[in-house]
């Protein structure tokens, strides 16, 4: 974790990870999964777009760029299946967002989680860090391992492990050898993306009345606390490491609901540089609990997702700014940075909008920026 007071990243105008999957990336994937191509032709087709789109970012001004996460479906699923120990497994159950249903693809526990020194996401990276000039930064996005004890996918775990703590310890110690190779490749700037949190805002919110329940909850808020501060022991300093706080991104649809009072003491206590947090809706609530969360660390950036990237209308411009200034009664001004609410393609179908339409968000978001910080 980077310790210097002088942490230029999360930048003041910052991308959170995916964009919109091109038409020729979707063509390429579906003639894939029908056997009409091979994977090379679909990689083919992945690194030409993944090339114009960091030049589209470049151009654009910012200061660290993603590749889209072109080289995966899911923003989290690809991913967890690249570690050693993880399957892949037809749940056949949807993920039930609020007016939309996602594929059914899941991931589970077939063996001792493990570093996989030939993670494809490597491969991945060492192509976008080709791409970018001079001046530009790679930002990797991965998901945090919360993702792998949750949603039914670490139900089997005493299978492979006496206690459930040998098994934190296991991946926690996983990731961090991954995000170490990561750098060894020239990383340094790598975010981890959780839902757990919205997730645990909603339920801690619903058993309040029932301690049993809420018992529960609190658990997986410590143990999320616990792995992954644990990871981040130790990494190198100069490794920007953050985190996007998501509610749910599926076709401009979303999962939780609520302010982050319920969770904010536990991301007081996580270590990370900065985090990217969902402001884009009433559903987020307000900026109160802002404070506690950034715990006056002043090597702590919060960025604020005050723009959103599900739907295309562009948010007024004063509006934000009056957000901004809001904010900063209870941050900062100078530990704060703005970016969309989320990405615009968590899984490959994206967000109901326009690749247009997606740069003209992000322009916005660098013009509201320059404005408010100079």
């Amino acid at each position: 974790m980077t310790t210097t007071t002088e942490n230029e990243f999360p930048y003041r105008y910052d991308v959170v990870g995916s964009l919109l999957r091109p038409a020729t990336l979707k063509d390429a994937r579906a003639k894939f999964a029908a056997g009409e191509i091979d994977a090379d032709q679909l990689k083919t087709v992945q690194r030409a777009e993944t090339r114009r789109v960091v030049g589209e970012q470049v151009a654009l001004g910012l200061k660290a760029v993603t590749d889209g996460e072109f080289n995966r479906s899911w923003w989290h699923l690809d991913f967890l299946w690249g570690l050693n120990g993880v399957g892949h497994y037809d749940y056949q159950q949807s993920y039930k967002f609020h007016g939309s249903k996602t594929r059914t693809d899941n991931a589970d526990l077939v063996g001792k989680i493990a570093f996989n020194p030939d993670h494809p996401f490597f491969e991945s990276f060492q192509y976008l860090q080709s791409l970018v000039p001079a001046g530009v930064l790679v930002k990797q996005t991965i998901p945090s391992p919360t993702m792998l004890f949750r949603d039914n996918r670490s139900d089997n775990w005493h299978e492979f492990y006496e206690t459930w703590d040998a098994y934190l310890d296991d991946l926690a110690k996983a990731y961090h050898e991954t995000i170490l190779r990561f750098y060894e490749l020239g990383c340094r700037y790598l975010q981890l993306d959780d839902t757990t949190w919205a997730f645990l805002i909603s339920k801690l919110n619903e058993t309040v009345d029932d301690a049993t329940a809420h018992q529960t909850y609190v658990a997986l808020a410590e143990d999320a606390v616990r792995v992954i501060n644990d990871l981040l022991t130790d990494l190198p300093a100069d490794l920007t490491v953050t985190t996007h706080i998501c509610r749910g991104n599926f076709k401009s649809t979303y999962l939780f609901s609520g302010g982050y009072d319920d969770v904010a003491d536990y991301l007081s206590q996580l270590h990370y540089d900065g985090l990217f947090l969902e402001y884009d809706s009433d559903r987020a609530g307000d900026f109160t609990p802002l404070k506690k969360i950034w715990n006056n660390d002043t090597n702590k950036k919060l960025v604020l997702g005050l723009i959103t990237s599900k739907f295309p209308d562009l948010e007024n411009e004063d509006d934000i700014k009056t957000r901004i200034k809001d904010a900063a009664q209870q941050v900062p001004l100078a530990n704060l940075a703005l970016s969309t609410q989320c990405g615009f393609a968590s899984t490959e179908e994206g967000n109901q909008l326009t690749e247009d339409q997606q740069w003209a968000k992000l322009k916005l978001v660098k013009r509201i920026a320059d404005d408010v910080w100079g």
